[in-house]
């Protein structure tokens, strides 16, 4: 190590400002931050003083986005083995098949070699696409610029793969992750300019620009529809609440199940207990504010609370109780890693709560009353990030008007 030290020492002087690489910089220290601490540190009393900077931060979230992560190859190999005719085996063609093939793991539900394998052919394309490409944006940016290339992407970069389908194409992926590079982000600034979150504008643009390609039942389960078994549904929980004839408790769905992540859904946000554990991570280290989540949770509660007292006959998702909304869909995943997100999010105590509140009780609202968009945490989210300064504002006007009238009297 020592040797991969003085190796990078020599060479620095050629990036410097000055040098002949200088407009290559960025990448350099890229490079040597990602193996080293940063030689330039805080040495006079002129500044507060923290072990947990900005490149520490993002590696903890990446390290609470491990659970969802390895689950998420899991579970959409789980999904398209248990889909999968064992009698049309034969007919699977292209070079995920060939390589399981090649391996020898087949394409038993019951293996998790084989789950897991197969999830994660379909998982691992998407993350190397979003960051080949995010990671060019970056880059480019840093070089132009003349500024450090910021880890911020690192989170960026895995959570977006994460909230899409597994059959998502993978120009789409590039696509989407374009948008939320640079006009989500470098347009304002770079990291911590931005006002909407990256990875949830990614996904809104693929989802806006091709829906059909993104949403319905067909898109869930990572097996071409003409070798699934007869009769297999690939919807999810929430789509299939929208044809519901009786009511919702009456239906036979397992809580468990869906708790512990064993349904169709967006790669990582099916299971609520692998985002459980990352807000563990991020709860401990203090890189989360149990505030922001807290208010989702009580918005959670009230409006559907709220929701079932009124009740419907036309309606079932009305008696959705709170504790399935809380397990369906991307509430778990986006309450834990995209409501916490310090640069978009609110940042005063009482604006983290008013902030959470509300985006809990808008997506229990949205999903209930507008049948035609089951899901409602990607679009909730963009929507209160756009609110987060305005509630900060009155927050902070309050409080100084408050303490305007203590000196007063």
């Amino acid at each position: 190590m020592r040797s991969l030290r003085s190796l990078l020492d020599k060479q620095q002087k050629w990036f410097e400002k000055g040098g002949p690489l200088e407009r290559l910089g960025p990448l350099f220290e890229a490079g040597d931050t990602f193996l080293y601490t940063p030689p330039d540190v805080t040495r006079t009393t002129a500044h507060v003083r923290d072990a947990l900077d900005l490149k520490r931060m993002m590696i903890v979230v990446v390290v609470a986005l491990m659970p969802c992560t390895l689950w998420a190859m899991y579970n959409a190999g789980l999904q398209a083995n248990l889909a999968l005719d064992p009698a049309k085996l034969g007919e699977l063609v292209g070079w995920r098949h060939t390589a399981i093939r090649w391996l020898g793991v087949g394409y038993s539900p019951d293996s998790v070699l084989a789950d897991f394998i197969h999830g994660a052919l379909y998982f691992l394309p998407l993350y190397v696409v979003t960051m080949a490409v995010g990671g060019m944006w970056e880059v480019g940016f840093a070089v132009v610029r003349r500024h450090p290339i910021n880890e911020g992407f690192l989170v960026t970069g895995l959570i977006f793969p994460l909230i899409l389908p597994p059959t998502t194409p993978l120009w789409q992926v590039a696509f989407g992750i374009t948008w939320g590079v640079v006009i989500a982000k470098e347009v304002f600034g770079g990291t911590g300019m931005n006002i909407l979150n990256p990875a949830l504008v990614a996904r809104a643009a693929v989802f806006y620009a091709y829906p059909a390609q993104i949403t319905g039942d067909k898109v869930w389960v990572a097996t071409p529809q003409a070798l699934q078994v007869d009769g297999y549904s690939g919807a999810t929980i929430l789509g299939q609440a929208r044809h519901l004839s009786g009511s919702f408790t009456d239906q036979g769905f397992s809580w468990w199940n869906a708790f512990i992540g064993l349904e169709p859904g967006s790669l990582g946000e099916t299971s609520a207990l692998m985002c459980l554990i990352g807000a563990v991570v991020l709860l401990w280290t203090k890189v989360a504010s149990w505030r922001t989540m807290a208010g989702v949770a009580v918005g959670t509660i009230v409006m559907a609370q709220v929701l079932n007292w009124m009740g419907s006959s036309t309606n079932p998702g009305f008696a959705i109780p709170f504790w399935w909304h809380m397990v369906l869909g991307g509430w778990a995943f986006g309450t834990v890693f995209m409501v916490t997100d310090p640069v978009t999010s609110a940042f005063t105590d009482r604006g983290k709560w008013i902030y959470g509140f509300m985006i809990g009780a808008l997506v229990v609202l949205v999903r209930v009353v507008n049948p035609a968009y089951p899901e409602a945490m990607m679009l909730v989210i963009l929507f209160m990030n756009v609110f987060a300064p305005l509630i900060d504002y009155y927050v902070v006007k309050g409080n100084l008007r408050r303490r305007l009238k203590r000196r007063a009297g």
